[in-house]
């Protein structure tokens, strides 16, 4: 098997936020002294309102708060609208909260840190969001005002786990807003794989593609390093193992967990290495076509892979060894990486084409115009300039 050694004698750094997580069917035991133990005594609980009514959901996580619930926000949607975060932030105002806790997938984790970003600052997101100028690279507000602390039950593998970015839908425009807050990290994280199976296979492996396109992504990224790789590299693995057993009689609550521990590490590792043009486009088509982001990225991986060649080379040969190789041999190559992530999404019954999920040539002009502004565009390992060449991406993956 070839694969590419990365430079360790090059200069690199590594900054690894602390994080406290508690693994397995007794996590939970762990939420309420965690909680105490950083001066809690009135968290919101953040989720959507199927977890709130579903009886492995919001129950359980009140009774194992007991007194510290003040209330509970279950008005998360998906793609975190602003809306939704608004009114996150108003509820957690009048209940004078000291903490929250977000109970879910990604729109629960970034509706909650959203709220919390707004309420701590008391400023419209306009003026706390990333800005984006043509020909310069993006430019983050330093969010500097006390920050409620966040705490993640999550049921799906979704990155934002272990991020501190939150990207808010902006209504009417498809546009998303990004704030960048490092206060809004999570303090604790507790992962219980029973509370992943109350979640619908569908969200899971949706998730579980996202967290794998991200991996590949970080990966491929120019800001690789070998801490960041061991992260990325085993997300992958287990990713590989455990998506294909999804809904089958294979799933079980130790495949939900392997997913949820893939997520966290891909967090991590793409902390150090970003992701790239994938993400950025399954930001844009997600948000305005109310599609799925891990399918989409899904679809386009491939396409951006080959695109992203002649900059990164056999960076991804480990990837495609992982995911099938190449019949040929020739793992090193970023074709054979391309082709390796397409069979192992053909092999999960994954979509193949942007059509199959009712995105045609027609929604490219809106596409075009707000992949610029995904602070991913700007980490992609390539160039893209001009943007004709996303266009040739979307017609080759249409």
């Amino acid at each position: 098997m070839q694969t590419e050694a990365v430079q360790t004698s090059r200069s690199f750094r590594h900054f690894a936020p602390a994080m406290r997580l508690y693994y397995g069917e007794d996590s939970l035991e762990s939420l309420r002294p965690e909680l105490e133990r950083s001066g809690v005594t009135r968290v919101v609980v953040f989720c959507g309102r199927s977890l709130s009514q579903h009886p492995q959901g919001l129950p359980p996580i009140a009774r194992h708060l007991g007194a510290l619930h003040a209330g509970s926000f279950t008005e998360v949607a998906s793609h975190s609208p602003l809306p939704a975060i608004i009114a996150g932030r108003d509820m957690l105002r009048e209940t004078r909260a000291d903490a929250v806790l977000a109970l879910g997938g990604g729109s629960a984790i970034v509706t909650a840190r959203g709220a919390t970003i707004l309420l701590g600052e008391d400023r419209p997101i306009e003026a706390l969001a990333t800005r984006f100028a043509s020909g310069q690279p993006p430019r983050s507000p330093r969010l500097q005002a006390p920050k409620l602390p966040q705490f993640v039950v999550p049921t799906t593998p979704t990155t934002a786990i272990a991020k501190a970015g939150t990207a808010v839908l902006e209504p009417g425009t498809g546009r998303r807003l990004t704030m960048l807050d490092p206060r809004t990290r999570a303090q604790a994280i507790f992962l219980d794989p029973r509370l992943a199976l109350a979640t619908p296979v569908a969200v899971v492996r949706d998730a579980a593609l996202n967290a794998l396109a991200m991996a590949v992504q970080g990966l491929e990224s120019h800001m690789r390093q070998p801490l960041a790789d061991a992260s990325l590299l085993e997300a992958v693995r287990l990713l590989r193992d455990n998506l294909p057993r999804l809904g089958t009689s294979a799933d079980s609550a130790e495949v939900r967990g392997a997913l949820l521990l893939a997520a966290v590490l891909t967090g991590q590792g793409t902390d150090q290495t970003s992701c790239g043009l994938t993400a950025a486009l399954g930001h844009c088509i997600g948000a305005r076509h109310h599609t799925a982001n891990g399918t989409v990225n899904a679809i386009l991986l491939p396409h951006v892979i080959r695109f992203n060649a002649p900059t990164t080379g056999e960076r991804l040969a480990a990837v495609a060894a992982l995911l099938g190789g190449d019949e040929a041999g020739q793992t090193g190559t970023a074709d054979s990486a391309a082709r390796a992530c397409a069979g192992f999404f053909a092999r999960l019954g994954v979509p193949s084409r942007l059509s199959d999920i009712g995105i045609e040539a027609a929604a490219f002009e809106s596409i075009l115009a707000d992949v610029e502004d995904d602070w991913f565009f700007h980490q992609n390992p390539r160039r893209v300039e001009p943007l004709q060449q996303v266009r040739d991406i979307l017609q080759a993956a249409l």
